[in-house]
């Protein structure tokens, strides 16, 4: 487990999820570098990084550009010293049909929310491997496992990263490497994202309820960078219930979300079809201003989840359990002898 000091590179770090772990990793005290294209989210982000006690770095950075990743790296590492710790979180999406969407916005989905994760993870390990030590941790989703409609896009990126990590941990392992990958799996979050994202629904765009807070998920992230042996953390009883039902029956869930799909990802809120988005360009910019961590649903996001403890302290909740199991066999063989 890390307790000292690291230099932790965060993309996506200007809102939602990345803004909440940046905040609790300066909270430790560490370097953190906060890549993302929007300059008021990043000026918002060094707050919160500076006013918790750690430094920061802010890079705006459009990581569907390898060369930009890249030389957001060299900064970092020229500023801060060896990167110790890479997430990556930033994504983009559109909310519609898959025959409403045309394919250069299609493109740019995959661009920023899948191979942002294959660029970071690239830079990243070019600096980890040869010096044999470094955490990459990916913020996956429930929906990387189980897609549901009007998201195709972000889905399909979502199960990429899953595909493509997969893959390059068991190289690691291959290598007896000391550099470790792990994918965090979210649920639904209360971030800024659906009050900018690309969507083509005539209502507001809402996560699937129940809806987490993002500071649960970072806690999450920073629980990985500190375990990155576990190939993988669920984060959530929704993302637990998503995942094992898709194992158990996925066609069940096709037919489920057929119904239920297109009504629970929108409020009772119409919103023009003309809404500025960040598909192209960010909306926390001069003109946007910083949007935070939180979106629009603090008032129906839950602020804890059990699951995520048990997650997190695994091997005791099967020693619980099976010293339990136990207890109740021996009671039932005494009563049996009586």
């Amino acid at each position: 487990m890390m307790t000292s000091a690291h230099t932790v590179v965060i993309t996506g770090a200007s809102a939602g999820i990345g803004r909440a772990s940046a905040r609790m990793f300066g909270a430790r005290g560490d370097r953190v570098a906060l890549l993302a294209r929007g300059p008021s989210g990043l000026d918002g982000a060094v707050k919160d990084v500076e006013n918790a006690g750690g430094q920061a770095l802010a890079i705006p950075t459009d990581v569907a550009d390898y060369a930009e990743v890249d030389a957001a790296a060299t900064v970092v590492e020229r500023t801060f010293g060896p990167i110790d710790i890479w997430v990556n979180v930033a994504f983009t999406s559109v909310f519609a049909p898959f025959h409403q969407i045309t394919a250069e916005e299609y493109r740019r989905v995959t661009e920023v929310s899948y191979l942002g994760y294959v660029h970071g993870t690239m830079v990243a390990l070019s600096r980890m491997r040869p010096r044999n030590t470094g955490t990459i941790v990916q913020v996956g989703s429930a929906l990387g496992d189980r897609a549901i409609p009007l998201q195709s896009a972000y889905c399909g990126a979502k199960h990429a990263i899953n595909g493509f990590t997969e893959s390059v941990r068991t190289e690691l392992m291959h290598e007896d490497s000391n550099v470790h990958i792990t994918v965090t799996q979210m649920p639904a979050v209360n971030t800024p994202q659906f009050s900018w994202v690309l969507s083509r629904l005539p209502r507001h765009p809402q996560p699937v309820p129940p809806i987490y807070q993002p500071e649960i998920a970072a806690r999450a992230v920073l629980f990985a960078a500190d375990h990155p042996r576990r190939k993988q953390f669920w984060v959530g009883a929704s993302t637990a219930a998503t995942v094992l039902g898709q194992r158990v029956a996925p066609a069940l869930l096709d037919r489920y979300l057929a119904k239920t799909g297109y009504a629970s990802q929108q409020t009772g809120e119409w919103v023009s079809p003309d809404r500025p988005n960040n598909l192209w360009e960010p909306r926390d910019d001069d003109q946007g201003g910083d949007h935070g961590a939180h979106g629009v649903f603090d008032d129906r996001s839950l602020s804890v989840s059990p699951q995520l403890w048990f997650s997190q302290h695994a091997r005791q909740t099967v020693l619980t359990g099976a010293a339990g199991a136990v207890a109740i066999a021996a009671a039932l063989i005494r009563r049996g002898r009586r």
